[in-house]
């Protein structure tokens, strides 16, 4: 039994269809890169993974089991955008996801329990390389800084699959490298199943063990609406070469252009 299935998954809006028979199959410890250009429906599937979105015809089954109708501890994401509370240190913010779990209603551990949690934070800081900054607050932290904050709150419940929604984009080229050596370290160290968009072809072929492009393999330009995308190359990185990276640019390329034709019609 694979980690994750997809079967026959479509997602509809009325009568735009977004994703269309989209099928899978990704065995744990994976990390997926997906790539495609602007609303060809790679948030949405995300957002289906995380539980805040629901199929409209398919199965989304995690061992076996359909994926939860709500987000759980079981899986974590990061946005582009830094999602930390402002008024809260780095150390806090990371032990929030533990006061929340182990005490509900109060929001506050204490005793031994506390001190426990304290340092399962601290643990989750240095896996991310933010042990130095525990005591800052957010604002006083870099771009990248943020982001290794917001990765490790995501990871501290442990959670068996880690959604990535173009977590670098932001940043500047020096730190998004710095970035990727972090999350590939990360993804070795917890062999978690990760899921992530990128808008950076090269990004989508350096990272991961396999790229997958959603795009549409059939249009109408009456009806741009009328058909979603679906996995049109899911390939292991391993086994990439150039032609094939530039037949994928080449299709991504189209896409957008049609995109855009399509746009200006409708002005």
């Amino acid at each position: 039994m694979a980690f994750l299935e997809v079967k026959n998954l479509w997602k509809r809006y009325g009568n735009s269809v977004v994703l269309e028979n989209v099928n899978a199959r990704v065995e744990r410890g994976e990390f997926i890169t997906i790539v495609g250009t602007s609303g060809c429906g790679k948030t949405t599937f995300l957002r289906m993974l995380l539980g805040v979105e629901q199929a409209s015809s398919g199965k989304l089954l995690m061992e076996g089991e359909a994926i939860a109708t709500e987000p759980g501890a079981d899986r974590g994401i990061v946005f582009q955008r830094y999602s930390v509370f402002p008024h809260l240190t780095v150390l806090k913010n990371v032990l929030l996801a533990r006061e929340f779990e182990q005490a509900r209603w109060l929001g506050k551990l204490f005793g031994a329990v506390k001190k426990r949690a304290v340092e399962q934070s601290m643990a989750m800081l240095q896996l991310v390389g933010l042990e130095h900054a525990a005591g800052r607050y957010p604002h006083q932290l870099s771009g990248g800084m943020q982001q290794r904050l917001a990765i490790a709150q995501a990871l501290m419940k442990q959670p068996k699959i880690l959604l990535l929604d173009e977590p670098f984009g932001a940043l500047d080229p020096g730190i998004r490298s710095d970035m990727h050596e972090l999350i590939l370290d990360i993804w070795r160290k917890t062999n978690i199943n990760i899921f992530m968009i990128t808008h950076d072809l090269r990004e989508g072929f350096y990272l991961g063990t396999r790229l997958w492009v959603f795009d549409k393999v059939r249009n109408d330009p009456q009806q741009p609406d009328a058909y979603g995308s679906s996995i049109t190359y899911d390939i292991s990185v391993g086994q990439v070469d150039k032609s094939l990276y530039k037949k994928i640019d080449n299709d991504l390329s189209t896409t957008r252009k049609t995109q855009e034709l399509q746009e200006l019609g409708n002005e």
